[in-house]
Formats: C-alpha cells, structure tokens, sequence
C-alpha cells in the first residue's frame, strides 16, 4: 500500500513470492564463478527453483530460450568465459528473460570493471547486484575493492546514479543493502556477522534474487524479496551455528525452511527518489 511517497512491502509480500517459486520452480541458468558454484547451485535447489552451471558459447542460444532467469557472475574472469557471458547476456535480452549480473571484483581490475560496463552497454540488465565497494567503482569511485571484497559502501546516491546511467536496478549489498532502480530506492537491514567468514555470501545472494526476478516481474520487488529472504535465512542459520563452517551448512538449511512465521515481521519501505521529494 501506499502512504504518501511510501509504499510499504510485508512478509507476507515476500511469502507469496516463495511459494510461487516453490510451486514453479523457474529454471536459473548460471555462468558464474567455480569458487562458489557448488553452494550457489545448492541454495537455488533449497528456495525451490532448478539451478544449471554451463558456460559453452554454444549452448547458450537455447538455454537462454528456456531458462526463466539468467544470473551472470564474473567471479572467475578469463578470455574463455567473457564471450560466453557476453553472448549469454544479449540471448537474454532477446529472449526477454531476467537477466542478474554480479560484478564481482569491479574496481580491482580494469578488465573486471570492463567486462561489467561492457554487458551493461551491450545488453540489458534487469538487476545488477554486486556489494558496496563494486558498485561504487563502476560509478566512478576508486580504492573501494580489496580482490573480491568491499571495502565501503554505496549510498542511495550512488546506487541511484548507477542505476540512472545504465537504465536498471541496482542492488548494492552489505550490512545495509541498498536497492534503487533509479526512481525508488529501500534500505534493507539485517543478517549475521559470520557471513563475513564465508566465501561466496554474496554470490548465493545472486542466486536467491534470480529466482525471485524469475516470478516477480518487478526488479525492485525482487531484489527486496532476496534482500529480506537471504538476511532472515542469515539470522536463523546464526542461531544455530557458532563457526563459519556450520553456518554455512545452516544457511542452505534456513533457505529450505523459512516459513510465513519467520517474516511475519518484516516491513519494508519503498521510497521515492530522494531528489524529487
């Protein structure tokens, strides 16, 4: 609902999100990076969609024709990868599929910050999801990426600059994630401190958003459904895990169970741009 410049998204928003992927179970087509790819392939099987990991050029025509979304994620970049990635990502577009592209490790070298402005110019982005310190460096900052790791944060301005200049929604994730599709924007809280200790948080994160883009058409929407989804999961895991190893089990575990009850509390508020309030 509305109140004034507000529009106010409940759990049980997000609930009726889950279930639709759990009762279609949208088939996510990755290329993303061989660090992560077994953990991201698993937590996509346990919100209830169908993950598949292929990166052959030639291949990607048809799977882009039948997957419900594409998540790109530039993790483990190579000269053999890129034009598959980029491939993937204008099939997308033709093919009108939700396309999720994670920059990771823009800023710490120009051909990761290249390839990610290349995809965002050539194809069309629906989200794009990368952490603080990545986002900041494809708006124009420096010094903000440590490897893979942020180290800063985007503002709404920033997201909102981002996402004004490349025509999508941009999902700027951290402590506080902060999304923006250039004319709305929602700051999300939540989580636990050992997602810092394992690798590739950010990167399952992808995942839970694609299959959420892949049922709600609204990229706003969606990426707050995987905001609040993958935090809530973050929380419960940490009740039950005190080391970054069985936290991480747990977390593909709370992925599995979350039910109504553990968002019956969430409320989240989505904002006109700022500049024009």
């Amino acid at each position: 609902m509305f109140s004034g410049n507000i529009l106010k998204i409940y759990g049980s928003d997000i609930y009726r999100d889950l279930i639709e992927i759990k009762n279609r179970r949208p088939l996510i087509h990755h290329i993303m990076n061989y660090v992560v790819m077994n953990d991201a392939a698993n937590v996509t099987l346990a919100i209830g969609a169908s993950p598949i990991m292929a990166h052959a050029i030639e291949e990607v025509e048809e799977l882009a024709a039948v997957a419900d979304a594409i998540y790109i994620n530039i993790g483990t970049l190579d000269s053999h990868w890129i034009p598959s990635m980029v491939a993937l990502a204008k099939a997308a577009s033709r093919n009108k599929k939700p396309l999720i592209l994670d920059p990771v490790g823009a800023g710490a070298t120009r051909l990761r910050t290249e390839t990610t402005i290349r995809i965002l110019r050539e194809a069309e982005v629906t989200i794009l999801k990368g952490n603080g310190g990545e986002i900041a460096a494809i708006a124009g900052s420096r010094d903000l990426v440590k490897g893979v790791d942020s180290l800063g944060e985007a503002n709404v301005d920033i997201v909102e600059k981002v996402a004004m200049e490349f025509n999508t929604t941009v999902f700027a994730s951290g402590p506080v994630d902060v999304i923006s599709d250039g004319s709305r924007y929602a700051e999300i809280r939540g989580g636990s401190e050992l997602s810092r200790y394992v690798t590739g948080m950010g990167c399952m994160l992808g995942s839970i958003v694609s299959a959420f883009a892949a049922v709600n058409k609204d990229p706003l929407r969606a990426s707050i459904d995987g905001s609040v989804f993958f935090k809530r999961a973050a929380e419960l895991a940490s009740r039950r895990a005190r080391e970054p190893g069985s936290f991480r089990v747990e977390l593909i575990n709370a992925i599995y169970y979350i039910s109504l009850d553990h968002l019956r509390d969430v409320e989240v508020e989505i904002r006109s741009r700022r500049s024009s309030q």
